[in-house]
């Protein structure tokens, strides 16, 4: 489940770990309950990930670009593309990060300088001379599809707890994208799915946090609240809570989901940017501009 950064103010954070993964390589059991059910994994049923062949030409790789409107916290929920033309956007501002004070490798403490070939201040040993990068986080999840209905999971968790968001969370090491979707489905709603296709890649520099949302299907009838989650549901594209969201990120790729729909277009892989109003909290889900919205 996903445990962002929360973004006290424009000058510090609020770190929050994600939780460990069960088992990485190995099944993870849970028990066949109805929907209704409250609890999930036992050892009764193992583990399923499945994938289906997703085959593409040419053709299919072309993209058209779209300059996305900015979107605030005054704007109407409604909109949330617009057809303008598309224009590169420069570096956007990030939130300050902790500084790594001791070197990962041989635990000696760290000073602020700026390697050799670089252009940014980074923490580097004072004693093996090694550099800790700090890189963005990849943050995977699944849009899950059944009877014309979408998976959404309440999260037991801050940052918004209490709030609902499509089941996702980090990759772990050792696994693709989309295994790591299915995986985040199944530990927070019990969900055994079938991984379909990439729906939405979004970009969240300021938090430095990078999604990729699959579309999926279920692969079986049965769905319950994982540990960090208190309630799992299925809601009609009109009765999505989009005033209850978690993230922006939730917000945007429910949004661009319900326009395809709209559209007749349920094949359509999108990548945008969200620029996060700096000084944002997570939970403010409208504050934000949306741009460079490229759609396949």
């Amino acid at each position: 489940m996903l445990r962002a950064f929360q973004l006290v103010d424009s000058s510090s954070i609020q770190l929050q770990r994600w939780k460990p993964l069960t088992s990485l390589f190995s099944s993870i059991s849970i028990t066949n309950r109805s929907f209704s059910s409250s609890s999930c994994c036992s050892s009764s049923s193992r583990r399923s990930i499945l994938f289906s062949q997703i085959s593409s030409s040419r053709g299919n790789c072309l993209f058209r670009s779209f300059r996305i409107a900015s979107i605030s916290s005054e704007s109407s929920a409604d909109d949330v593309s617009s057809s303008k033309s598309f224009s590169s956007t420069t570096l956007q501002p990030t939130a300050e990060l902790p500084k790594v004070s001791f070197c990962q490798w041989c635990g000696a403490a760290t000073k602020q300088a700026i390697p050799d070939g670089d252009d940014k201040p980074r923490s580097i040993c004072t004693a093996c001379d090694k550099v800790a990068y700090q890189n963005p986080k990849m943050v995977v999840g699944c849009l899950v599809e059944h009877d014309n209905m979408i998976l959404l999971c309440k999260r037991k968790i801050q940052p918004g707890y209490g709030l609902w968001c499509l089941p996702s969370g980090y990759m772990e090491m050792g696994e693709s994208a989309a295994d790591g979707a299915a995986r985040e489905t199944l530990e927070e709603a019990c969900a055994e799915v079938k991984v379909l296709s990439p729906f939405a890649h979004l970009d969240i520099p300021y938090i430095g946090n990078s999604y990729i949302f699959f579309r999926a299907k279920m692969a079986s009838s049965e769905i319950s609240p994982g540990p960090e989650s208190l309630d799992c549901r299925f809601f009609p594209p009109s009765d999505i809570p989009f005033d209850t969201l978690a993230f922006s990120s939730m917000f945007v790729a429910l949004k661009l989901y319900v326009e395809d729909l709209k559209a007749g277009q349920t094949t359509k892989f999108h990548y945008c940017t969200i620029n996060k109003r700096p000084g944002s909290s997570a939970s403010d889900i409208h504050a934000y501009t949306l741009v460079d919205h490229f759609r396949s």
